[in-house]
């Protein structure tokens, strides 16, 4: 089902529920995972994801389609993600360092962490990252998102984007070489 189906559906009294699970059916695969990369954590990324479909549930009636709904979900989770992580971090009193390694262990003592032995070190690398520079790479390496539709997302310029991603590259690099 195309997006302006469900947006219809979505828009009809009568069919809103229905459309509603149709655009969770389409989208939460992608969504949990970009989620997942940003949180580690399974439970955590649930919990993430369900907050995201919950806040396009109760906003959906004020979507305008200026945007692609894929460009508008995705920038709703990239916000849950981003205060999560600052909650959890507040919330614990951690430092960042503390985080990381935290969810560094995941990655290393999780059965649920997909990837071999090259894609947790690249796991490790991300989390040196700084927050920003973190969700830029993952939007690009993962999500194979262009830099426009990465601008609509974050609501950041092309150019500070290219910047982030470029930073984040090498400090991965830098990270992989040393490791």
């Amino acid at each position: 089902m195309e997006d302006r189906d469900l947006l219809a559906k979505i828009r009809n009294p009568e069919t809103r529920n229905y459309g509603f699970n149709m655009l969770v059916r389409t989208y939460q695969q992608k969504v949990y995972w970009l989620v997942r990369k940003m949180v580690i954590d399974h439970d955590d990324a649930d919990d993430v994801t369900q907050e995201v479909f919950i806040k396009v549930h109760k906003s959906i009636d004020t979507f305008r389609e200026d945007a692609q709904l894929f460009t508008w979900l995705y920038r709703i989770a990239t916000n849950e993600c981003l205060t999560f992580i600052k909650r959890k971090r507040t919330r614990f009193f951690l430092p960042i360092g503390d985080v990381e390694g935290e969810l560094a262990e995941k990655i290393e003592s999780s059965p649920s962490q997909p990837g071999d032995e090259i894609q947790k070190k690249l796991q490790k690398a991300l989390l040196t990252l700084p927050d920003k520079q973190r969700l830029v790479f993952n939007l690009k390496y993962y999500e194979e998102m262009s830099y426009e539709q990465m601008a609509e997302v974050t609501g950041t310029s092309e150019g500070a984007l290219k910047a982030s991603y470029h930073h984040a590259v090498k400090k991965i690099e830098e990270f992989l070489k040393n490791d």
